[in-house]
């Protein structure tokens, strides 16, 4: 199909896609992509997939809507779920979560994945910019089966050479055993996908490789962009753009109200 989509809407169908039947998706407060994609993914390929939004554990796939509601997590929507459970965020089965998918954002990003939801700024008495802090993430991180860093910009205050603090740990400062020789269980994390292209890691260093760019972007635009040397691969493919039936999915039974389009 044409350019007739956003990047948001973009980046949410390319998630979609990542995610498959029987997960347990679990997304925070204030993450519209990443909703966005999970309900997605369950309308159309997912019908056992269990969606955890803030605590609250649903599936709805016999719905022939999944509206995102206007701030956050609704709990009314669960009068239509099929089934529901108040317990998808209890920590006492975190040994379970293997099959878990998690999705974080951060207000620095480091080039192994490592995130900071923190603050910015050396004096942590008087940051320069204090982030809403890490709440379950470090947790949520440790212990899914992968999670997915989930940007709404991309620039290089943001994508860092070392975060300033760590409220998630990625793969610390490098190589294939920095999770396991610290004993986190967890996958850590799987993709970057910012507005410009999408990240994932390589396996021996596990620093940040240019998987693709998203259409009218150019592998120079995201390096100018990005405040570490990026691993760029030999050849660097364009990332899908959404087909017309993912988009209507999408549009008119998912993003009613149209915020990926503003």
């Amino acid at each position: 199909m044409g350019n007739d989509y956003s990047i948001p809407e973009l980046m949410a169908v390319f998630l979609a896609r990542q995610l498959n039947d029987g997960e347990v998706l679990r997304v925070g407060v204030a993450s519209p992509v990443p909703e966005a994609a999970v309900r997605l993914a369950h309308l159309t390929h997912g019908p056992n997939m269990e969606l955890v939004f803030l605590g609250a554990r649903m599936n709805v796939a016999h719905l022939e809507t999944i509206p995102m509601p206007a701030y956050g997590w609704d709990r009314r929507v669960v009068r239509w779920a099929e089934s529901y459970s108040d317990t998808g965020h209890r920590f006492d089965r975190v040994k379970d979560w293997s099959g878990h998918v998690f999705f974080i954002g951060g207000v620095q990003v480091d080039a192994y994945g490592n995130t900071n939801l923190i603050g910015v700024g050396e004096n942590y008495r008087g940051l320069k910019f204090r982030g809403p802090g890490s709440v379950g993430t470090p947790t949520l991180s440790t212990h899914v089966g992968r999670y997915y860093i989930v940007l709404n910009s991309h620039n290089p205050r943001l994508l860092v050479e070392k975060c300033d603090y760590i409220s998630a740990y990625g793969f610390g400062r490098g190589g294939a055993d920095a999770r396991a020789k610290l004993g986190i269980p967890g996958g850590g994390p799987r993709l970057c996908v910012t507005p410009l292209c999408v990240f994932d890691f390589d396996e021996k260093t596990r620093r940040m490789r240019l998987a693709s760019v998203h259409p009218g972007i150019t592998p120079d635009d995201v390096r100018r962009a990005t405040g570490f040397e990026i691993t760029m691969p030999d050849s660097v493919p364009t990332t899908a753009p959404p087909t017309a039936d993912e988009l209507a999915t999408l549009r008119d039974r998912v993003d009613l109200a149209g915020r990926l389009r503003r």
